[in-house]
């Protein structure tokens, strides 16, 4: 059985950092990269994303403003913050507002990087496992009170 890479989205306007990450990361994970959180809405249109990596300054949208407006249509990918800068105000915004699991600053650390994608893919994996029980006991419930009501009119 072959091994699925975890898919992962690195958004970030500067064409350098994306050809890094790619070539620092793509024997590991599949990449898809964007210049811009436009393109990366479309890939996530696209593609079955299960981590998301974006800078916070681009000149379009920050990296909070787009983790937060993709929640309502993409709220499973996990989102991870990437800054070159030390802004509290965006570490605050990405938690409460962008939902982001992880926060990084520039230069990333590639080792460190590669383990928190692995940490970040985890918990990926055990909230889509608890959908999956959730819905498993749901239709139990429903049978059983299915069951029940059969009996009750028997």
């Amino acid at each position: 059985m072959v091994e699925e890479k975890i898919q992962v989205l690195y958004v970030d306007d500067e064409v350098n950092n994306l050809h890094s990450f790619k070539a620092a990361f793509r024997r590991d994970f599949m990449v898809f990269t964007a210049e811009s959180a436009k393109e990366g809405l479309k890939i996530l249109e696209e593609e079955n994303i299960e981590i998301i990596i974006t800078d916070q300054r681009m000149p379009d949208m920050t990296g909070v403003e787009f983790l937060e407006s993709i929640i309502p249509h993409y709220p499973e990918p996990i989102r991870i913050l990437l800054t070159g800068y030390t802004d509290i105000q965006a570490v605050i915004d990405a938690i409460n507002k962008g939902q982001v699991y992880h926060y990084i600053t520039k230069p990333w650390d590639e080792d460190q990087l590669r383990n928190i994608i692995k940490k970040a893919f985890e918990v990926y994996s055990l909230r889509a496992e608890n959908r999956e029980l959730v819905k498993s006991l749901l239709r139990a419930n429903e049978q059983l009170e299915f069951l029940l009501r059969q009996r009750l009119l028997s």
